[in-house]
């Protein structure tokens, strides 16, 4: 007889202490000029990187990115960025190119490496369904990013 081992998902107050997540909340805070979301907690914050299963269904199949998810995005790679730069001392940096119909891709690149290649698609629809899988998103492209300038240090930190 075998048994399984059933693991338990991290709490979100566990979870709000994950280096992405942190990075990711500087981010939106940096933001913020006026002081307007000082009393707000860091996962009030979050709240619209989480899309629910109902919300996604709410959203039509094809649109237009608002400007709103557009920023969301673009915090969203920042905060990758500053997790790779933070573990390999070398700067990276985030470019964008988006159609207006919510297709793209995201590079993130250091010295003449590209440390990070994400093609986009539905953007209109950017969110995920919970904080672990946000989490686990960031965290997989600050691995990937990590990884490559690991391995191709001489492009890295190439001036």
């Amino acid at each position: 007889m075998t048994e399984t081992a059933t693991v338990e998902a991290p709490s979100d107050e566990t979870l709000l202490q994950d280096g992405f997540i942190r990075e990711l909340i500087k981010q939106i805070r940096a933001q913020d000029t006026h002081g307007t979301w000082e009393g707000k907690s860091d996962a009030k914050l979050l709240e619209p990187f989480i899309l629910t299963a109902e919300q996604r269904k709410a959203l039509p199949l094809m649109g237009d990115p608002d400007p709103e998810t557009l920023w969301r995005l673009d915090l969203f790679h920042n905060a990758v960025g500053l997790c790779i730069e933070r573990a390999t001392g070398c700067m990276v940096s985030p470019m964008t190119k988006m159609s207006h119909e919510g297709f793209g891709r995201t590079v993130l690149t250091t010295g003449r490496l590209i440390v990070v290649n994400r093609y986009l698609r539905d953007v209109h629809r950017f969110g995920y369904a919970n904080l672990a899988k946000l989490a686990d998103a960031g965290n997989k492209l600050v691995t990937e990013g990590v990884t490559m300038v690991n391995n191709y240090k001489e492009v890295a930190t190439y001036g």
